[in-house]
């Protein structure tokens, strides 16, 4: 199909889209035409569409007096890019016009077309490579793969693969973070472990985690690898720069564990999946026969395993990582969390190291890398593990405040009787109970009252500070007398206040019988 057939078909797609009633913007997403370009074409009639097609072709390419230049360059380096002929173009023509990048793409393309200079790629030259004697070589590769755990939500997963590169057997080992020198040391102790020996020759990317620089051939490793390298003594075999393809055997396994084993795969925890990962192994990746030798890497690593080298296991030791201090004095680690002793939080980031070993794990402090705590790892997920001596211990608090206020009394043995009374009963407010029979005794004209206060709480079985407070104040209401009110006679017919021990004149009864006898 011609281009311009193609176009007219387009024109149609539009006109019966618009017809159907779809809006511009749903006939945008059907064709992947700009909404402007749908606009234009949906007024048009098919005979104006053509005559624009038309002036399209006839139109005079503004690139035009470059062309003879582009066909040379073109001619002389086949898979030059649009790009560079641009910069090309701007570098030889001081006049050269200000255009869009698209347009000298566009334009490169036309001269190919023409003058038939398609771009030439320089294509590597492969040929086949004997098999490796069995023992002779490993090859070691990193990947990470981004799942979803139980709860919907995507997190990404590391994993280390290593592959004996005669017999294709696979090792697979899982971590929730990215592989430091210090993690991928310890993968390597697993795959000797899981089998049984060491290869004498180990292919390796140039990864920053086993290399600081490639130096014109001298390699430099990171002190960490170094190290284990000499206690191993095995060789080591590094590709060049963008040349993964000379360890293609573990590059395919990365790709079949990405789309055999994880795919569609839920994260639970690290532990869980490289449970999974190995009874993965063992079920497929190493027990059906290889796409290419039809062997079962099983039953080859059986007859490879006496040809590598011994492999002493050491202590294996998990890199120490630090894990964040929750305001409970807890840490999470694996599904389950951990306490430490109760002030090891300290505020907002607050942390620990963390270090497995075998079945145990050690909590240390940041920076000293002093021994905070160790527990036993369990087997089941969703627990709590708390040591006693690990909180705070209240009661020895309480016991210590109890013995300061019984001290105050006369009698502190059955004051601290008392008290102890109290805090059978009332235990979960016994510092407030505490705390309002110190107010009462700081008050130093009560301290005799109080004594007897505690007395009799003591012998009537009142254990509360509230009624010990309130027999204080009922004594102290009963044994203080009342006053008196101070009564003023006033004279009711000059208001002056009249003084109540002067007794007016009392006529006698003598006088007034005279009067009436007269």
């Amino acid at each position: 199909m011609n281009v311009f057939l193609a176009k007219i078909l387009m024109y149609h797609q539009i006109q019966q889209l618009s017809a159907e009633g779809y809006s511009i913007a749903k006939i945008s997403s059907v064709t992947g035409l700009h909404w402007r370009t749908i606009k234009k074409y949906q007024v048009m009639t098919e005979t104006e569409f053509e005559q624009f097609q038309n002036t399209l072709s006839d139109r005079r390419k503004q690139l035009l007096p470059y062309e003879e230049f582009v066909k040379e360059k073109l001619g002389l380096y086949r898979d030059t890019s649009a790009a560079q002929m641009h910069d090309w173009l701007k570098e030889h023509f001081s006049d050269f016009p200000k255009v869009n990048p698209k347009t000298v793409f566009n334009f490169v393309h036309w001269v190919r077309g023409k003058y038939n200079l398609p771009v030439i790629q320089q294509l590597r030259e492969y040929e086949t490579v004997p098999e490796c004697a069995y023992g002779k070589q490993a090859q070691v590769d990193f990947g990470e793969y981004t799942m979803r755990n139980s709860m919907g939500a995507r997190m990404k997963v590391y994993f280390f693969s290593m592959m004996l590169s005669r017999s294709r057997h696979k090792y697979l080992w899982f971590s929730g973070r990215a592989f430091t020198s210090e993690l991928a040391v310890f993968a390597h102790e697993r795959a000797f472990d899981f089998f049984g020996g060491i290869a004498e020759e180990i292919v390796y990317d140039q990864d920053k985690v086993f290399m600081v620089s490639e130096n014109n051939g001298d390699l430099i490793l990171t002190a960490v690898f170094r190290q284990y390298v000499r206690s191993k003594g095995f060789k080591l075999y590094f590709c060049r720069k963008s040349d993964p393809e000379s360890k293609g055997k573990v590059e395919n396994v990365i790709k079949y564990i990405k789309n055999n084993f994880l795919y569609n795969r839920t994260f639970h925890n690290e532990e869980t999946l490289n449970d999974e990962a190995i009874a993965w192994l063992a079920r497929t990746a190493n027990a059906l026969p290889h796409s290419f030798t039809r062997k079962v890497p099983r039953e080859e690593w059986l007859i490879e395993r006496p040809m590598l080298k011994p492999f002493t296991p050491e202590r294996i030791v998990m890199p120490m990582v630090t894990y964040l201090v929750r305001k409970d004095n807890t840490i999470s680690w694996k599904g389950n969390f951990y306490s430490v002793p109760f002030g090891t939080h300290r505020g907002k980031g607050s942390s620990v190291i963390v270090r497995q070993e075998n079945d145990e794990l050690i909590v240390l402090m940041t920076g000293s890398l002093e021994e905070l705590c160790r527990h036993t790892i369990p087997a089941e997920k969703g627990l709590k593990i708390i040591k006693t001596d690990h909180k705070r211990n209240k009661s020895v608090e309480v016991e210590v405040l109890m013995l300061e206020i019984a001290n105050q009394f006369s009698n502190p043995v059955a004051a601290k009787d008392w008290l102890g009374e109290i805090y059978k009963v009332r235990a979960r407010y016994m510092r407030d109970q505490l705390q309002l029979i110190q107010e009462v005794l700081a008050q130093k004209d009560l301290v005799t009252i109080a004594n007897e206060a505690m007395y009799f709480c003591h012998r009537n079985n009142i254990y509360s500070a509230s009624d010990f407070k309130a027999i204080i104040q009922q004594h102290i209401k009963a044994t203080k007398p009342e006053p008196r009110p101070d009564v003023h006679i006033l004279n009711p017919l000059t208001g002056n206040k009249v003084d109540k021990h002067v007794q007016p004149e009392k006529s006698h009864i003598e006088d007034y019988q005279q009067l009436f006898n007269k």
